[in-house]
């Protein structure tokens, strides 16, 4: 039977509604707050137990686990810490910039939807779509817009743990991310005049940055111990990497040996490289000082143009799909062909002299025997000089 009770304030004084205890339909003891009026909370006891006792025998399905109110703010913070415990690529936690974007986009979302319980995102979903189209209309990026999105990952996430029973936003659509301002490869000898104007601390993390694609973040956590001379290469940890995943990054010798010399006298948890706090601004200061445009017809430089560039200078040093994809450690090749690889204005015009050299030699096929020999020779030299593309190593 139900036990129904008068609590007191801090100041002994009697709380205006009753309460009651009943027994649930898992046998354990529970209490519920009921009305102002002793009968009636008596008769709500009554029927609340009258259904546990239904549901124990069978006579009633069991409550989903979605029929519990949850406070959406008690919720977000178990995803957090999830997501900050096991959310990211095998199990391993969220990146510390991916951790703070998720808290600060649902934070966001909890103001404007005007949620307070996680029932309230049922019937959310023309709310949302609106809120996207207005940050849209005020200059945000495609890519800006589906980060604001990933409010379908948390209801996701929900739905799984039958904290609600459908996810109140299976329909919405995702966002075009392609950047409004296209990164562009710097060419060689762009790069040359870039380490010759910037600072040698500098220097050495542009090397770096141009010669393994390695984005800044990932540059900065690299320590000594990282830096595998005998093997030639960086060893990379799981827990910074953008994958969440652990991999060898091969080097020039050259670079190695530059490297071994700037972690000399380090020990083996001190940073292997200075990378600049703001790397955009350091970076603008240093294309300035080198006489090189920040944007061209061919797009905008910036710190993650180096990684650009990199992946633009494996695909012209002619290595197939497979391994630039393993190089530039990505998931897909797509990824690294559509996305980072760069068709430059000076390779394209090499490409067509090496095109045009050989419709050459097929129409000096008529000529005379002397004079097709020279046409010969002319086309070995133009192939030579369209083949030797400088690679990142030269810098």
């Amino acid at each position: 039977m139900p036990y129904v009770f008068q609590s007191n304030d801090p100041e002994g004084k009697p709380h205006a509604r009753w309460r009651f205890q009943y027994t649930d339909w898992k046998g354990k003891r529970r209490t519920a707050t009921g009305t102002t009026s002793e009968p009636e909370t008596r008769k709500l006891a009554l029927a609340v137990q009258a259904e546990q006792d239904a549901i124990r025998r069978g006579w009633k399905p069991a409550p989903k686990p979605s029929a519990r109110p949850r406070r959406i703010s008690e919720v977000v913070d178990e995803y957090l810490a999830w997501g900050g415990a096991q959310g990211g690529r095998g199990g391993r936690p969220w990146g510390k910039t991916h951790l703070r974007m998720r808290k600060a986009h649902l934070a966001w979302w909890q103001e404007r939807l005007d949620c307070e319980l996680l029932s309230d995102l049922n019937g959310s979903l023309g709310d949302v779509e609106r809120a996207l189209r207005e940050l849209e209309a005020a200059g945000k990026s495609g890519k800006t817009l589906q980060n604001y999105s990933e409010i379908a990952a948390f209801c996701d996430w929900v739905v799984e743990r039958e904290y609600l029973d459908t996810d109140p936003l299976d329909k919405l659509k995702g966002f075009d991310t392609t950047p409004i301002v296209r990164r562009r490869a710097m060419t060689p000898s762009e790069i040359r005049k870039l380490l010759e104007h910037c600072s040698p601390a500098r220097r050495v993390c542009y090397e770096a940055a141009f010669a393994t694609g390695l984005r800044a973040g990932e540059l900065r956590s690299l320590k000594v111990a990282n830096l595998d001379s005998k093997r030639g290469g960086l060893v990379l940890d799981a827990v910074w990497t953008k994958s969440r995943r652990a991999g060898f990054q091969p080097l020039a010798s050259w670079l190695v040996a530059r490297l071994v010399e700037n972690a000399r006298d380090k020990r083996a948890d001190e940073p292997l490289l200075y990378v600049p706090s703001h790397t955009a601004r350091d970076l603008d200061l240093d294309l300035t000082a080198a006489g090189i445009p920040k944007v061209t017809d061919e797009g905008k430089v910036d710190f993650h143009s180096c990684r650009v560039a990199y992946v633009t200078f494996v695909l012209e040093a002619g290595a197939t799909v497979s391994e630039a994809q393993t190089l530039a450690r990505h998931a897909t090749p797509g990824l690294t062909i559509n996305t980072y690889g760069r068709t430059r204005n000076e390779r394209l015009s090499e490409v067509a002299e090496v095109v045009g050299g050989k419709l050459r030699s097929t129409a000096g096929a008529q000529r005379p025997r002397g004079d097709l020999a020279s046409h010969s020779r002319g086309n070995g030299s133009g192939l030579a000089v369209a083949g030797s593309i400088p690679a990142a190593s030269t810098t």
